[in-house]
């Protein structure tokens, strides 16, 4: 009796060891994404510094609508990378080439920004080329490693909610197949709610939203404290690949005065997602 109770104790217990084992072997990830209204040579430094200083504790940061017209928009970015080498860690960064909307509204870049220290980047990230006809501000990908666990960043704003987004958003469904070895997460600003019966077919691969109900879009004035308008930012991740751990929004604007000193910043707040690779 004593020797099987023993082996069994044995057994518990190098399945409890080998668990702890493999939870403190995957890597905890932390990332960040935020449209930043036209961010570009029209934010001053201390504007610059005080989005520094809100992202700087994620390992990776994702920002929709870096000015495309002009060489302000990457030149903000590497000076919002200056900024975060001085909050205390190593940052490097990747700005997208313009999208290929056909005029100056519709055309952006996007940018990465990363800790090295905390996730490798693998190869060089790239604009969507299948459907640059069919959506205006096609994504950016970026492929990270952590621990020999690889993930694909796909960094996405949609058209205005009055342009129809989702007749953009209905090809993500294919994204998926177009990239069966990658783990792919969208993140971004999709001017849409995720209740929209549009990304049916992408949760219905096994893909869900980090929320629901959360909305972040800044109002142009507050009512009864509340300041927020719309959802239209979210995350969505495999539940196959991915262990989510935590996620929430950052209220920025609470830090101004006002709801329009805020809006110099951004007319939306960042949305985070902390989570493990299976």
């Amino acid at each position: 009796m004593f020797k099987i109770i023993s082996q069994g104790l044995i057994v518990l217990f190098a399945f409890a060891y080998s668990n702890a084992f493999a939870n403190q072997a995957a890597p905890t990830i932390k990332i960040l994404s935020w449209n930043l209204l036209d961010f570009g040579k029209t934010k001053s430094d201390s504007e610059i510094d005080f989005i520094a200083q809100t992202v700087k504790d994620y390992d990776i940061v994702l920002i929709q609508e870096v000015v495309a017209k002009d060489p302000g928009g990457a030149q903000a970015v590497g000076r919002l990378g200056e900024a975060l080498n001085k909050k205390g860690s190593k940052w490097e960064y990747r700005i997208s080439n313009p999208t290929s909307g056909d005029n100056s509204y519709k055309k952006e870049r996007y940018a990465f920004l990363w800790k090295p220290s905390k996730v490798s980047l693998v190869g060089r990230p790239w604009l969507e080329q299948q459907y640059t006809i069919e959506m205006d501000r096609e994504p950016f990908y970026a492929t990270f490693e952590a621990n020999d666990k690889r993930f694909t960043l796909v960094n996405f704003h949609a058209i205005t909610q009055s342009m129809q987004p989702e007749t953009e958003v209905k090809y993500f469904k294919f994204l998926p197949g177009a990239y069966p070895s990658l783990n792919l997460i969208f993140c971004g600003d999709f001017n849409l709610p995720q209740s929209h019966t549009v990304f049916n077919p992408i949760k219905a691969m096994g893909y869900k939203p980090i929320f629901t109900n959360q909305k972040t879009s800044l109002r142009q004035s507050c009512i009864a404290n509340d300041c927020l308008a719309s959802e239209f930012d979210n995350i969505f991740y495999n539940i196959a690949k991915v262990l989510p751990i935590s996620s929430g929004v950052v209220h920025f604007y609470k830090s101004f005065s006002s709801i329009q000193e805020a809006r110099k910043i951004s007319d939306h707040i960042p949305v985070f997602f902390v989570f493990q690779l299976k």
